[in-house]
């Protein structure tokens, strides 16, 4: 009995594999759109795509982004200079990709594009700290997608949205979980949407990686200026352990974020190259053995599991 469980779970996996590991064909006459190719995962994906051959088109933030990027790729790479959060800037550079593109449309949109934002308890966050933040990481990727999207539509391509595990389950504070929450129901709908038109969605879950985004200095900074705007009374509730507390667990996570980002590269590389791409793909152990299962347990479980290592105040409101 046992061994014919084994054989049948064995031939599962086999045809699994077989089906994900076929790639499609006539890569080098597709078009791929790429946002936030500064540095980071953009940067390294247009890379990756440009080696093999593929018409990367991609979308910097800066002068100095694309300059850089044009030195290490071929001729075959180009850039734009796109601000996410400016409509005006998101038009603009969808006229340039339909001008290249023509009648063939556009096979592959990366919506990468991101920041962290500010990372403090919520009780010290403003509503424009929230606002900046989703106004990047989730309107801004909106905005990129409803304008392309009749590119897309026309090439029966593809859409590759930059989720995270905090989108699954809320680890930290801010605005970042938020907006890939966003991101997760945007794409949902995206893809039952757009499957009458061939179009195909791929939501990307990275765990912790070391990117431009986890900038320590900065987070660190950041928080401080936090906790010096709260009011007084907020800081004697709080307490000055809170933050140093808060402080010391922001470092031990962004230390332990992973440098091998290509594992998030091939994900999306497989979303746009592969026959049967997957809907959602987790990159790095975290996202697999810790933040994913945690999403799936009683609200309970995972709550005393997430808060286990959290600062605690130094007194209650009465």
């Amino acid at each position: 009995m046992w061994l014919l469980v084994l054989v049948v779970l064995a031939l599962i996996l086999l045809y699994r594999w077989y089906r994900q590991s076929q790639i499609l064909e006539n890569l080098t006459d597709k078009y791929v759109f790429i946002t936030g190719c500064d540095t980071g995962f953009g940067n390294l994906l247009a890379k990756q795509l440009d080696r093999r051959g593929m018409r990367v088109l991609a979308a910097c933030l800066s002068d100095k982004g694309a300059q850089n990027l044009k030195k290490e790729t071929s001729s075959r790479l180009q850039t734009v200079i796109l601000d996410v959060t400016d409509s005006q800037s998101v038009s603009s550079a969808a006229e340039w990709v339909s001008s290249i593109v023509g009648d063939r449309g556009l096979w592959g949109l990366v919506n990468n594009a991101g920041i962290t934002g500010p990372v403090a308890p919520n009780g010290w966050l403003k509503k424009v700290d929230f606002i900046k933040v989703l106004d990047v990481n989730l309107l801004g990727m909106i905005d990129v997608t409803l304008t392309l999207l009749p590119l897309v539509r026309r090439a029966q391509g593809r859409i590759v949205n930059v989720a995270s595990i905090l989108g699954r389950v809320a680890l930290i504070a801010g605005g970042y979980n938020i907006s890939k929450y966003g991101v997760e129901a945007f794409s949902d709908s995206l893809r039952r949407e757009l499957s009458d038109f061939d179009v195909k969605v791929s939501i990307i879950e990275p765990g912790g990686f070391n990117t431009a985004i986890a900038n320590l200095p900065l987070f660190k900074k950041n928080l401080r200026e936090k906790w010096e705007s709260v009011p007084t009374e907020t800081k004697e509730i709080y307490g000055e352990h809170y933050l140093n507390k808060w402080l010391q667990n922001m470092e031990d996570m962004t230390n332990s974020g992973s440098s091998k980002i290509f594992q998030v590269t091939n994900c999306m590389e497989h979303a746009l190259t592969a026959c049967h791409p997957w809907t959602r793909y987790s990159a790095g152990w975290d996202a697999k053995l810790y933040a994913i299962p945690l999403s799936y347990l009683p609200t309970f479980i995972s709550d005393y599991v997430a808060s286990w290592n959290s600062p605690k105040p130094a007194k209650r409101e009465l």
